[in-house]
């Protein structure tokens, strides 16, 4: 039947003879690229054969293990960083954000210490603060009876403010700054003022050693603070950033205290992750209310928007656009909200899994600050002159800080893949060709042979199938019709 000719068929025209076969596989391996299997083949000294047959086997056993260590050590990914400092005629100045360590007046309200209370529930948000149970009684005496407070207004109109008088001096390359030149944004330490915010144009630096020239005046009489919360200290602190980034103070400001003289020596330092697998960047995260990505906004809308989910309102130092949260709602869900995030790890930073994970590019502004006393007996009296104020004043609340760059140079740090898969297959190439003399033709040739070798095996277990049976024809020992009726009456 068909099973029939079908085996014919794979006999006559796909199969060929034993003495083909023999003749084929010797032909391969005299013929093959690659090297010392025809010497095996063609030498007649069993001596020289063996001495072959155990060089190539030797060689292609080092290749394999050469070939199984370099694939190890490329899914190990493995990455190297170089440093390179790069020089520029103009370089982009940073923007800094300057706050004033004493946060509120001591005039604002009579009970100023319930202030400090609510201003550590609300900047909780950004860095966890403790709020001792010996307020909670008068906390909530105040909340029920001032339901319509806004600590947000009370911090913009009572804190730190930078008008002529705080700001005494400011120039930068020589140019006067005015306090409008500066952005308001609240953080941990309440109203603070950016020089050189996103909105203004890039301000380009192009001489080292001159910069940003400021002269606060922190007025110490019309400020307070509370030690008993951990306020001690009187001055000015700042933080240098990138102008597109919001700014950190959490481990990252710099603290000037009064009547001292700050010089700040800047560089530029640009970082360049590798993506994940090799480093721990995701170069597709984009930030919804941030125009660059950054590990600190992303924590931010992180947390904005755990906390408008569960309590359905949005804390003002948080980015986003939903209903400002009231003191109640800071008190019995923002404030415990903040705490089940950071305990339960809803926001984490760092690893490519992680909710925020490291940005595959980021600018940093390491410093270099010296300090000095500020005002000789000279500048004291001019001061005083100008002023018109004492000296003893002039120490306890003037502040002097100079921003700089130390030269117009950048260095960049750019973490790059130890091993690529364009060089992982030169290695494999050249482990090939050093040890069997073997290239990309000769693997075509093996595969090749094996393929061909594959299908005659496949043929082979065809032909030895059991045959078919032929359904159509009547088998010789099956009875026929006639032969069934004449048994049975025969039965």
């Amino acid at each position: 039947g068909i099973l029939e000719k079908i085996r014919l068929y794979l006999i006559k025209k796909l199969l060929p003879h034993l003495e083909d076969r023999r003749k084929y596989h010797q032909e391969f391996a005299s013929s093959t690229s690659f090297h010392g299997v025809h010497n095996i083949v063609q030498t007649r000294s069993k001596t020289r054969k063996t001495l072959w047959l155990l060089v190539v086997t030797g060689c292609l056993a080092i290749v394999i293990w050469q070939i199984c260590s370099r694939f190890i050590y490329y899914f190990s990914w493995p990455t190297t960083s170089t440093v390179a400092v790069q020089y520029v005629e103009n370089v982009k100045f940073p923007a800094v954000t300057f706050c004033n360590l004493n946060r509120f007046q001591a005039h604002a309200v009579n009970n100023l210490r319930i202030i400090f209370v609510i201003w550590n529930i609300v900047s909780g948000v950004h860095q966890k603060f403790a709020v001792e149970d010996k307020y909670s009684q008068e906390l909530n005496d105040f909340l029920h009876g001032n339901q319509n407070f806004s600590i947000k207004e009370f911090t913009r109109k009572n804190g730190f403010y930078l008008n002529s008088s705080t700001l005494l001096e400011c120039e930068f390359f020589g140019k006067p700054c005015y306090p409008q030149d500066f952005e308001h944004v609240f953080t941990e330490y309440g109203n603070c003022f950016t020089f050189n915010h996103n909105d203004l144009p890039a301000r380009q630096v192009s001489v080292s050693g001159r910069g940003l020239h400021l002269l606060f005046d922190v007025q110490q009489e019309k400020f307070t603070d509370e030690p008993a919360l951990g306020y001690t200290d009187a001055g000015i602190s700042f933080v240098i950033h990138s102008p597109k980034e919001l700014p950190r103070f959490d481990g990252l400001g710099l603290l000037t205290p009064v009547g001292m003289h700050a010089q700040v020596a800047i560089r530029q330092l640009k970082s360049i992750i590798q993506e994940y697998p090799w480093g721990e960047c995701k170069p597709d995260i984009k930030l919804q209310y941030h125009k660059i990505y950054s590990t600190n906004g992303c924590l931010q809308e992180c947390k904005a928007r755990y906390i408008q989910d569960w309590c359905g309102c949005l804390p003002f130092i948080l980015p986003g656009n939903g209903t400002e949260c009231d003191l109640l709602k800071f008190y019995n869900c923002v404030y415990p909200a903040v705490y089940d995030i950071e305990k339960k790890g809803l926001c984490t930073v760092g690893t490519h899994n992680s909710t925020c994970p490291t940005p595959c590019e980021e600018t940093n502004y390491p410093t270099t600050i010296t300090y000095s006393s500020f005002g000789g007996e000279k500048a004291l009296k001019y001061f005083s002159t100008k002023l018109k104020k004492n000296p003893e004043y002039i120490r306890q609340n003037l502040v002097r800080i100079d921003i700089k760059y130390h030269d117009l140079s950048y260095k960049i740090t750019q973490q790059q893949k130890a091993l690529t898969t364009s060089e992982l297959l030169a290695d494999v190439g050249g482990q090939l060709g050093l040890f069997c003399g073997a290239s990309m033709i000769t693997i075509i040739e093996l595969l090749e042979y094996i393929f061909t070798n594959f299908c005659w095996m496949c043929i082979f277990l065809l032909l030895k199938a059991p045959e078919m049976p032929q359904w159509n024809n009547p088998s010789q020992n099956q009875p026929t019709h006639k032969e069934k009726k004449k048994g049975i009456q025969e039965c």
